[in-house]
C-alpha cells in the first residue's frame, strides 16, 4: 500500500484490512510504504498490525510500489496485491482479485468499468483512461479497459519482473506493456471503487495533458525496448 500524506484515510482502511476474512489458503501480510509523507501517516500505520517501509527519499508512486514488490520477492510471497492508501479501493473487493487469480492469471486488474458500478472517476479522467485503453490495445492486443487502475494482483512471475523493471513514474499503463512483452497472462475483473477518503490526487486536471503525453512516450519506449 503506497502512501503519501494519507493520515485521514488510513485508520478506516487499515481497520477494514485487518478485519478482512480471506479464503483459508491465504494469509494476509499488510505492508504500508510511506513515501516521505509530511503528515502523520507513519504514526497512524504504527498503531496497526502492519509492516512498514519508511522510505528515506520520496520515490513517487512507481518507486514506492516497486519497493513493496521487492519486499514481496525477497520474502518469497506468492501473491502481491497493490491498493491505494486513500480508500478508493475497498478491502472487501480484494476477494474478487483473488478469485481472478484462481486460474493462474499472472496480473489481475480491478476494473471500475466492466460493471460500471461505484465511483467512475471524473469525465476528464475517463477520457484519458479510454485513450490508454486504445493505446494498450494497439501495442499489445489486450483489451484492458481500466489500465490506469492501481488496484491489482500480481502473481509470482509478475512480482519477479516488477521487482526488477517496474516503471518509475505513473507506472500502471506502462507496466502492462512490460508484462505483456514478458508473455504474462493479464485480465480484468469488475470491482467497486469509492471516492478517496482524504488527501489529494497526484494528478490534477491541469496536469492531465502532461500526464498523458509523458505516459504515452514511456509506453512507446517500453514497447520498442529489447526484452531484458
Amino acid at each position: 500500500m503506497p502512501c503519501y500524506n494519507e493520515e485521514s484515510a488510513l485508520p478506516l482502511l487499515l481497520n477494514e484490512l485487518c478485519a478482512l476474512a480471506l479464503p483459508e489458503k491465504y494469509a494476509l501480510t499488510l505492508l504500508v510504504i510511506n513515501d516521505c509523507s509530511k503528515d502523520n501517516t507513519v504514526a497512524v500505520a504504527r498503531k496497526h498490525q502492519v509492516k512498514l517501509l519508511d522510505l528515506v527519499n520520496n520515490l513517487g508512486i512507481g518507486g514506492a510500489v516497486q519497493s513493496g514488490l521487492k519486499y514481496a520477492k525477497e520474502n518469497d510471497f506468492d501473491v502481491a496485491i497493490q491498493l491505494d492508501g486513500d480508500g478508493q479501493h475497498p478491502p472487501a473487493e480484494i476477494i474478487k482479485l483473488l478469485q481472478g487469480h484462481e486460474d493462474g492469471t499472472d496480473v489481475v486488474i480491478g476494473s471500475r468499468f466492466l460493471s460500471k458500478e461505484g465511483f467512475q472517476s471524473s469525465f476528464m479522467r475517463r477520457m484519458g483512461i479510454r485513450y490508454f485503453y486504445r493505446l494498450n490495445q494497439v501495442l499489445t492486443g489486450n483489451n484492458i479497459y481500466d489500465s490506469t487502475s492501481g488496484f491489482r494482483l500480481l502473481g509470482k512471475k509478475a512480482i519477479d519482473i516488477a521487482a526488477a523493471y517496474y516503471p518509475d513514474d505513473y507506472p500502471e499503463p506502462e507496466s502492462l506493456i512490460i508484462f505483456s512483452k514478458a508473455g504474462l497472462k493479464i485480465k480484468e475483473v469488475p470491482v467497486l471503487m469509492s471516492h478517496r477518503l482524504g488527501g489529494t490526487s497526484s494528478i490534477s486536471n491541469s496536469s492531465s495533458i502532461y500526464y498523458c503525453i509523458k505516459v504515452t512516450i514511456s509506453m512507446l519506449f517500453s514497447f520498442i525496448r529489447k526484452p531484458q
